[in-house]
């Protein structure tokens, strides 16, 4: 049945950080050709489970059950500290995938459970996660799911440990109800004098809560896309359904037990742990469903997937301070005056608030050598954005690199606007493309962008600067594609404009070899191509291009020919100072006596080789003072002979040499000789076409 309905899609639906994170921790290992084995399903998705089953990755349900060979991945609701420490006993090759927020909280546990506090976490204590932070202070420790088992658990720590605890300490899942966590708190505050009290939940989670329950608000139905063994998931329709009917389902193919009835308006989330595919998938189908295919909220799917490969947990960071810079009734900037530069935090005085400021050292700079100890002093003011309010414990969590990033942001978008060209970094080169960091902004370049052509290694672009533009944004996510192809593209034909205005006839240039053929070597020149003819790549005979030059070679060339309206350029490599025949007018000039070794005989005269690829003519009848029928009557080839050179015609390569010239002249007789022919000097090349005609003829 065809229903007509408005879908509204959560902005914040699909992979939270955490999950994105690990997921790209397990491809990048089965990428690099490792076997991957996962302790315990890496995420509760059972959909995208079975996709990593089907490219080999096995689940072990402890680390004595991780086939040898197979790379453990610890997965995002972390680990108790009995099985961390079992895997160092194993001596497993592992990698650590917990979320950091779940890490914090194991860290916060063990800190104060050191300190002879009671912890009580507010979660599911069947939940991964929850054991995980249990095991950090497991003799002192209580799992609550609502605020009515608050003051059992009150009462039963003071009848256990009477006055022999410093503290009471209050934690949460990272996935646990807000509002129930809220519940807790007051309850505590109630039973007990000054707690310490640690809000916990993931902002991801939180931010997911309060904007589904808002869609619910203003929704006739609520679906909630996701795992149904996802603590988070759950959660979400939990909240939703107290304000409309919800339905969680897993897969698009749930849609059709679903009865839309007369909803005019339905809402659609997802958990942190949903695959962008499954979101596509439920709102292709359901945009089918309700007849409204051109909703673009719903279309925001196809987005979601394309974008999936490069979404960084630094940026999705990024976005949670970012947009709220958006919201007109909240200003998250503020001033804050240094008090204090610790190895982890620095304390700020905000002006007009009484909480205290932190800021920790990794939100100081995006700049990883950056030293704030070094760079402040105690008066000193900053300018913050804030990222958190913790109202119970009295303090606000600040960043600078953010505020400094939402700035870099505007410049991006200024660059986009006008064309202007960016700076930044590769550091990291992926499957479909590069990254490349502008002062704190990820910039995507996709690979048909990213080189000058097809042939050029994208992955030689890794830790280089490189110069790009800005060719799409979108300001909602806060991601920019840029293009370095481009900006190629651009300072080549201005290069081309710049050499076309000036170049002449007998520059000299550099180059770098582009390619070869069997007859030239093609040389870019910068932003032009030239080519050189293999005749003019050695004075000596060249079979092929490659015996000269190889591809990538640096070369200095000079221009012999230019061609402005073909755009075509012909270059000379060999140097004038390298020509045999200039050499030989300067050793050997006319006159000049030495010796030389026949190579050749003809009807007419024989050749004789006076240095490397020069050889001479002997005429006949400059072989000897007396008339002989043929060459070979005096000579054979090999013979050393003493001749003089008597002509040399560099242009025609044409050297005379002669051994009469050295000989007695014979006395004359009364009858006169006829007079023989003068001496011709012919080519080599003009005596091999001669002998190949008589042999045709």
């Amino acid at each position: 049945m065809i229903y007509t309905a408005e879908i509204k899609v959560a902005k914040t639906a699909g992979f939270c950080f955490g999950v994105d994170r690990a997921v790209n921790k397990v491809n990048e290992l089965l990428e690099a050709g490792q076997k991957v084995c996962t302790l315990g399903p890496l995420i509760h998705n059972p959909q995208f489970i079975k996709s990593l089953t089907e490219k080999g990755v096995v689940v072990a349900e402890s680390p004595d059950d991780c086939p040898e060979g197979y790379t453990l991945v610890v997965r995002t609701h972390g680990i108790t500290k009995e099985t961390a420490d079992r895997i160092k006993e194993l001596s497993i090759s592992f990698v650590d995938a917990t979320c950091p927020y779940v890490s914090k909280i194991h860290k916060l546990a063990e800190k104060h459970y050191e300190k002879s506090a009671v912890i009580i976490v507010c979660g599911d204590s069947s939940h991964p996660e929850v054991k995980g932070i249990v095991s950090h202070c497991k003799d002192r420790s209580y799992v609550v799911s609502s605020e009515s088992q608050i003051e059992d658990v009150i009462s039963d720590i003071k009848k256990r440990f009477g006055e022999q605890f410093s503290d009471i300490v209050l934690l949460s899942q990272t996935t646990f109800s807000v509002e129930e966590f809220k519940k807790c708190v007051k309850k505590l505050k109630i039973l007990c004098t000054n707690p310490i009290i640690f809000d916990t939940i993931c902002s991801a989670t939180a931010e997911r809560q309060a904007e589904a329950v808002s869609l619910a608000k203003t929704c006739d139905m609520m679906v909630v896309i996701g795992g149904r063994n996802s603590s988070n998931t759950q959660k979400l329709k939990d909240a939703c359904e107290k304000y409309c009917p919800t339905y969680l389902v897993e897969s698009y193919e749930e849609l059709k037990n679903i009865d839309f009835g007369k909803a005019e308006c339905i809402g659609v989330t997802a958990g942190a742990s949903t695959p962008a595919c499954n979101i596509k998938e439920v709102l292709k189908y359901m945009s089918d469903m309700v007849n409204d295919r051109d909703n673009l909220e719903a279309l925001a799917a196809e987005e979601i997937a394309e974008n999936s490969d490069y979404i960084s947990e630094d940026e999705k960071l990024f976005a949670e301070a970012l947009e709220k810079m958006d919201n007109d009734n909240f200003n998250p900037k503020v001033i804050g005056t240094v008090q204090r530069i610790t190895p982890t935090e620095i304390h700020v005085d905000i002006e007009g608030r009484k909480q205290t400021g932190i800021v920790p050292v990794e939100e100081y700079s995006s700049d990883p050598n950056a030293d704030p100890s070094k760079e402040l002093k105690v008066g000193d003011q900053l300018e913050l954005i804030i990222m958190k309010t913790n109202d119970v414990e009295g303090t606000i969590m600040l960043s600078k690199r953010r505020l400094d990033a939402s700035k870099h942001w505007e410049a991006i978008v200024d660059a986009h606007k006008n064309g202007t060209v960016v700076t930044g970094k590769v550091v990291e080169v992926i499957s479909k493309g590069a990254v490349a960091f502008s002062k704190g902004i990820r910039v995507f370049i996709p690979a048909s962008l990213a080189t000058a052509s097809r042939k050029d290694r994208i992955e030689d672009l890794l830790d280089t600067e490189v110069e790009f533009i800005i060719i799409d944004i979108d300001k909602r996510r806060k991601r920019a594609v840029g293009s370095i192809k481009d900006v190629l593209r651009k300072k080549k034909a201005e290069a081309a404009e710049k050499f076309w205005a000036t170049a002449k006839v007998g520059d000299v240039l550099k180059g770098t070899v582009k390619s070869l053929t069997s007859f030239a070597a093609f040389v870019d020149l910068g932003g032009v191509d030239g080519m050189i003819h293999k005749s003019e790549l050695s004075w000596n005979r060249v079979g092929h291009p490659s015996e000269v030059v190889k591809e990538g070679d640096e070369v200095e060339v000079y221009i012999k020919a230019l061609d402005s309206e073909k755009k075509k350029i012909s270059l000379g490599y060999r140097k004038p100072e390298d020509n045999p025949w200039e050499i030989l007018k300067k050793q050997y000039p006319v006159g000049t006596v030495l010796d030389v070794t026949i190579t050749g005989l003809t009807t007419f005269g024989a050749f004789a080789q006076v240095m490397p690829g020069i050889e001479g003519l002997i005429h006949i009848s400059q072989i000897s003072n007396e008339r002989i029928a043929k060459p070979q009557d005096v000579l054979s080839i090999g013979d050393q002979v003493k001749v003089m050179v008597t002509g040399i015609d560099a242009e025609k390569k044409r050297l005379s040499l002669s051994m009469s010239a050295l000989l007695e002249p014979p006395a004359k007789e009364e009858a006169e000789e006829p007079e023989q022919d003068e001496p011709v000097a012919v080519s080599i090349d003009e005596l091999l076409a001669s002998a190949e005609n008589k042999e045709a003829e």
